[in-house]
């Protein structure tokens, strides 16, 4: 059973149908969708401020996931992939976005749907990132737009295996 602590009055919310993995971590002001799965050593600390975590999201090994105290919150939509060992802090991740392994997303950022952040990125503070567009490097920069169509369905198929990989835990 993955670790849920309560903080400052402030319980976690999980949705239905979700896996969580042993060694996940969720904290504080924490509500969680459904069909969402956070894995191994995930951490989603809600204790300085609230995470917001729409439907079908996966929050994949050793991501963080936190905000500053009173100044920034976590917004992520559906079919939201977030690689092993990003970090997000305190930004708003639209709809069918793929944050890469390792990538790091910053207070205030803004990252629009059908988007991708590329493995090892760093997302500045209060950087927007357009929607339908692939950005990396450090700091990230804008590399190229993305067919919309293509975007949706690569990175729902991420979603969905996701949706598939948890199945198998809970078979277990």
């Amino acid at each position: 059973m993955a670790y849920i602590k309560s903080v400052r009055g402030f319980t976690p919310v999980i949705g239905e149908s979700c896996f969580l993995a042993e060694t996940a971590v969720i904290i504080g002001d924490v509500i969680i969708g459904s069909e969402c799965s956070v894995w191994f050593n995930a951490v989603l600390r809600g204790d300085v401020n609230s995470i917001r975590i729409g439907n079908k999201v996966n929050i994949q090994d050793g991501a963080v996931l936190h905000t500053l105290y009173e100044k920034s919150v976590i917004e992520i939509g559906n079919s939201v992939s977030v690689g092993h060992n990003a970090v997000i802090h305190g930004a708003k991740i639209h709809d069918r976005v793929l944050v890469g392994i390792g990538a790091i997303v910053l207070d205030h950022a803004i990252i629009g749907e059908n988007s991708i952040i590329a493995a090892g990125a760093l997302i500045k503070a209060g950087t927007i990132v357009e929607p339908n567009s692939v950005y990396a490097g450090v700091p990230a920069i804008k590399i190229k737009d993305i067919n919309p169509d293509q975007s949706r369905d690569m990175i729902d198929r991420i979603a969905n295996n996701y949706l598939f990989y948890a199945g198998w835990y809970h078979e277990e």
